[in-house]
């Protein structure tokens, strides 16, 4: 089956043309993205890739998948031939090994001047840590990003967010845009060095912003948007599971202690008073199931939110009427593209290809005789799944 649902309109990268070299979470996310914005993407897997965070996940949707043996001297041949023709480069090896396989970006730019490279990257392409192994965590660890999450007595670890997919993923999108704009004023394509320690430390700017003129703490719940102020968290409620309050402004504070029925004296920000904020706000929430308070919430700007399970979110009434999430590959739900745009709107999300399942029918559409396909199959060159 393709790996591409058609569009109801060009989503606005239509035309572009991208190359991804298969690997694992950020840089197959990014080109995920890529895809359902309209681009023209091809995945370059391994033959017969059996890494199950490469064949699994729900990041290889909405692209066909060719199987190359980049080791094999007619399969490089192919990649250089797709490269010299797309728009962008993609991949998540670690630094070098692209050079390596002889596909190093100068050569790439002599044959194919105006091609972006985006290069995802844990550590980066430079640096004494550059070649060493890592995951979000790690990333999350170096850049103090997860110094700054979770209770007082620890840090928590995070699902892969922050550094893979916010810190990677998002970072690495970013930068071919750019790249892509600015070549249409150059003329020439550039490197994208996106490293996911340098992503995670740029998504604290605020906090170190606040942290560089004295008004964040150091230290884990002690600030305002830390879990440290009583209005700014998340308690437990009757039936064990939670809400999060989120009334920083006045006005907001105002509704929340009035809707809640409790009494605090003094300042909201005096954190003198914090804590018999918190001990009123606890024993309050404690009265009543997280879904009767969400009853009781709806309607306010106290900025009360029941926190759901990944299951439930699914079915909140807002995230149904936006339609937020739709029936992915399988027909399980997955969340929809985003950001929405008017004019040029996204791809729904497509089929996940088995690795090499449109080799031949993807080639031969784009250039390849079918006796040449033919040939680099028996070649070993190619696979078709």
């Amino acid at each position: 089956m393709s790996a591409v649902a058609p569009a109801a309109a060009p989503g606005p990268l239509a035309g572009i043309r991208v190359v991804e070299l298969g690997g694992i979470g950020p840089s197959p996310f990014a080109a995920m993205i890529l895809a359902e914005l309209g681009a023209d993407v091809v995945r370059v897997d391994r033959p017969a890739e059996s890494n199950l965070l490469a064949t699994s996940g729900g990041l290889r949707r909405s692209r066909p998948s060719i199987a190359v043996d980049l080791k094999h001297p007619d399969g490089l041949a192919v990649v250089r031939r797709l490269v010299d023709d797309a728009d962008v480069l993609l991949e998540g090896y670690r630094p070098g090994v692209l050079e390596r396989l002889g596909l190093a970006p100068a050569d790439l730019h002599a044959r194919n001047p105006r091609l972006v490279v985006g290069r995802m990257t844990g550590w980066g392409q430079d640096g004494p840590w550059a070649q060493r192994a890592g995951h979000d965590i790690t990333y999350a660890a170096v850049s103090g990003t997860l110094h700054a999450l979770g209770p007082r007595e620890r840090p928590i670890a995070p699902v892969p967010a922050i550094g893979d997919f916010a810190g990677g993923s998002m970072y690495l999108v970013a930068g071919v845009l750019a790249a892509l704009v600015s070549r249409a004023s150059t003329g020439r394509g550039q490197v994208v060095d996106a490293a996911m320690v340098d992503g995670a430390a740029h998504l604290l700017t605020m906090v170190h912003g606040m942290l560089g003129v004295g008004g964040w703490r150091d230290e884990r719940a002690a600030n305002l948007l830390d879990g440290g102020a009583p209005f700014y968290d998340v308690y437990e409620c009757a039936d064990g599971r939670f809400v999060a309050v989120g009334a920083l402004e006045p006005q907001f504070f105002g509704e929340l202690v009035a809707t809640l029925g409790v009494e605090v004296e003094g300042e909201q920000y005096d954190r003198r008073t914090w804590p018999a904020q918190r001990e009123a706000f606890t024993a309050a929430f404690l009265c009543r199931t997280r879904d009767e308070w969400a009853a009781v919430f709806d309607g306010t700007d106290a900025c009360v939110a029941p926190v759901l399970s990944l299951v439930e979110a699914r079915h909140h009434p807002h995230l149904a009427a936006r339609g937020s999430f739709v029936p992915g590959p399988g027909g399980a739900p997955v969340p929809r593209p985003s950001p929405r745009l008017s004019g040029t709107p996204q791809r729904e999300p497509g089929e996940e290809p088995l690795p090499g399942a449109d080799t031949t029918s993807w080639l031969t559409a784009h250039g390849f005789g079918a006796d040449e396909v033919a040939s680099l199959l028996a070649a070993g060159a190619l696979h078709q799944a």
